[in-house]
């Protein structure tokens, strides 16, 4: 009981699609049209770039990329467009999360070496708004991206194209913070060993030839992950190859992906698909939706995040350029 309990605690978001999709089947009975809702693209495009980003982060690619730059910096200033902007860049290619999760510990390790631990709740902060401003501007930037850039039928260049304003100004606005916040301290690293509480890395390193030989498969992966958005090649080999390609050099990266939030896709791929098979509750939502987006996508991606709230109203509004642009702002 304790682990459902646990279990609840920690997938909130998972638990709540799950009961409505549940609660949604006693209105509309299971049926064949339920194999219909799942966007399975999405979710096989989606699970590839999750193992090809797991396996690079344990590899500790990102990390060994943002240290040699953060070398480069000569002051406070410098340390803060570095590490903002390494998850505004990054963002957009690993995802939002796994930018965070790569680069906040390295911003506190940085901060605690330079003696500058006071400065850590501005760093994070900035931090989180870099990782989710420059993951709206491609496909593979965030998971709600990557539906409604298929939902829509974007080209890969006409999606960026409709969100590189927003970008350009989130990017702006973004150093103008940076530059505010920090000072022209001179980078005195005081070598100090660990960020308090910061567990020791686990995984490879890219030190030996295995390591290195990794990252070279993952890199390839990665781009054949890529033409599989572009719709060059079939998601179905995309993921296959992935797959497989994972079971045979790194199999331990298979456990370590957010398997809820596949299953939280699909949860909310029945329920939306049921809603829209109800023709009054389907009409009232449409009704309600049109001329509102924005207020009600910002309110609902506060309140249940991004990545439900994009599945929720696709399903009734066809203004998916206004949706997304709310969306991945909220």
């Amino acid at each position: 009981m304790k682990r459902v309990v646990h279990f609840l605690k920690e997938e909130v978001v998972l638990t709540i699609t799950l009961m409505l999709a549940f609660v949604s089947a006693f209105f509309v009975k299971p049926d064949r049209s339920y194999t219909e809702y799942i966007d399975y693209r999405v979710l096989a495009i989606l699970a590839g770039l999750m193992l090809v980003m797991e396996g690079l982060k344990e590899q500790g690619v990102f990390r060994r990329i943002a240290k040699w730059m953060i070398s480069k910096c000569k002051d406070l200033r410098a340390v803060y467009v570095t590490q903002v902007f390494l998850c505004f860049f990054f963002s957009m290619w690993i995802t939002n999360d796994v930018a965070l999760i790569v680069f906040v510990p390295l911003a506190l390790e940085t901060l605690c070496m330079m003696d500058k631990e006071e400065e850590a709740i501005h760093m994070i902060v900035f931090q989180t708004l870099a990782a989710n401003l420059g993951s709206m501007l491609t496909p593979v930037g965030n998971p709600q991206n990557l539906y409604l850039y298929g939902l829509a039928g974007y080209s890969f260049t006409g999606f960026v194209k409709t969100m590189l304003p927003l970008s350009l100004i989130s990017a702006i606005l973004l150093w103008i913070s940076c530059v505010a916040f920090g000072t022209k301290d001179k980078v005195v690293l005081a070598h100090k060993e660990k960020v308090p509480h910061e567990k020791k890395e686990e995984g490879n390193t890219l030190s030996g030839l295995h390591g290195k030989m990794l990252v070279i498969w993952y890199g390839i992966l990665f781009l054949f992950n890529l033409l599989a958005v572009l719709n060059t090649v079939p998601y179905i080999y995309t993921i296959a190859c992935t797959v497989l390609a994972v079971f045979l050099m790194d199999r331990k990266i298979l456990i370590k992906i957010d398997y809820g939030l596949l299953l939280t896709f699909a949860a909310f791929f029945i329920f939306v698909g049921n809603m829209g098979r109800i023709p009054s509750l389907a009409a009232f939502l449409e009704r309600s939706i049109a001329g509102r987006e924005l207020g009600i996508t910002v309110l609902l991606s506060q309140g249940i995040s991004n990545v439900p709230a994009a599945l929720l109203l696709s399903g009734f509004t066809d203004d998916y350029s206004g949706l997304n642009d709310k969306i991945s702002g909220g």
